[in-house]
């Protein structure tokens, strides 16, 4: 059997990774089989919910670490576990934000040799171009993300002026390498571009561990990423028999009021009694013709927000604050959000003071039991 080829895609946090990938895959052939392994903070699988619905034959999840470092461990398993359930053509690795590439395709090369089984195909960095500004100069890694890759793909390019662009353009001319690049449509970049990159990363992992040792000794990236971001998990837990829903007014001020330089990422499942409008206007009628309270999947970055109706149900919060909550919080409790919001450094005390004194996440009519935990 030949090789499974492998594309790993990274990014910093909101930069368009899964709606990248979404777009993908409507322009392969039906018979195609992907398998997705996302790797994301906090303990809510949004990005793997909406890969579900897409067509994907089946995702993997490595939550709450770092692919590159922390969870690298369980790459083969999880890799394994993709290969006998699913059988691909292809498989597609989403990081979280702050995932370091160049080590990640050092470990596919590594089991790749030893099983005969995954070969790197390619490794492609997504740029924000709208929002970029707000964190390249302070996150060591997004600039690692650029360095070691084979495809840049500039999105969210559409809004703004055409300096921005430039000067990213510039940005990525100050790293001295000869990467292709490629502006998206709106989060869409032909099939054509992004799969078959034959990935240096993959013919010389020696020189990539050798030029990342000239920027910055391998041990140290595990102490640079955990720093650059902060990871809140929000639990909202109802009470009472009938089903409950989150109060989208209160939710709407929140997401309206989170500063862009402070909270980077909110992604959440909210038990609604209706759909909440998009950052954009528009509003997801899919639950329109079910009765009562449905699901919905809210992904925020950088002040734009969609709300899609999902099918998903929410499993019992994990971690409770204290033995007083363990005890209020029975089984015949129902978990009505789940959310992970992903802060800049040094933000996180203070959001989880602002969540924890209710008023942004809160229950439709009185009640419940708030939990919000550090996760990172």
């Amino acid at each position: 059997m030949a090789p499974i080829p492998i594309t790993i895609v990274t990014g910093f946090l909101g930069s368009g990774k899964t709606t990248l990938i979404l777009n993908l895959i409507p322009q392969l052939p039906h018979t195609y089989k992907i398998a997705l392994l996302k790797n994301e903070f906090g303990d809510v699988a949004i990005d793997s919910q909406l890969a579900s619905s897409a067509a994907i034959s089946g995702v993997q999840e490595l939550l709450n670490g770092c692919i590159c470092c922390n969870l690298v461990g369980q790459l083969g398993d999880a890799l394994e576990s993709l290969l006998k359930d699913v059988g691909p053509d292809r498989i597609i690795i989403e990081t979280s934000g702050s995932a370091f590439p160049a080590t990640l395709a050092m470990e596919i090369n590594r089991l790749g040799r030893e099983t005969g089984n995954y070969v790197l195909d390619g490794v492609v960095v997504v740029i924000d171009v709208e929002n970029w500004k707000g964190y390249e100069d302070t996150s060591y890694t997004a600039k690692m993300q650029q360095k070691y890759t084979d495809l840049i793909v500039f999105n969210k390019w559409e809004s703004v002026d055409e300096r921005r662009y430039d000067d990213c353009l510039d940005r990525v001319g100050d790293l001295e390498l000869q990467i292709a690049n490629v502006k998206s449509d709106k989060g869409r970049v032909d099939q054509s571009l992004l799969l078959g990159l034959d990935s240096a990363l993959a013919k010389d992992g020696d020189s990539v561990n050798g030029g990342y040792a000239k920027d910055k000794p391998m041990h140290e990236h595990s102490e640079d990423h955990e720093t650059e971001v902060e990871v809140l998990s929000v639990n909202l837990v109802s009470e009472g028999d009938k089903p409950k829903s989150v109060n989208l007014d209160s939710l709407e001020t929140f997401l309206l009021s989170a500063p862009k330089d402070e909270v980077y990422r909110i992604k959440a499942m909210v038990s609604a009694s209706h759909p909440m409008a998009s950052s954009s206007g528009d509003v997801d009628e899919s639950a329109g013709s079910l009765p009562g309270i449905a699901m919905y999947i809210l992904n925020w970055a950088f002040g734009r927000w969609t709300f899609t109706y999902s099918d998903a149900t929410l499993p019992a919060p994990i971690g409770v604050a204290s033995s007083t909550t363990a005890a209020a919080v029975s089984n015949t409790h129902e978990t009505i959000l789940r959310m992970t919001v992903v802060l800049a450094r040094g933000e996180a005390s203070k959001w989880k003071s602002r969540l924890e004194k209710r008023g942004m996440i809160e229950q439709e009519d009185e009640g419940g039991f708030l939990m919000v935990s550090r996760v990172i």
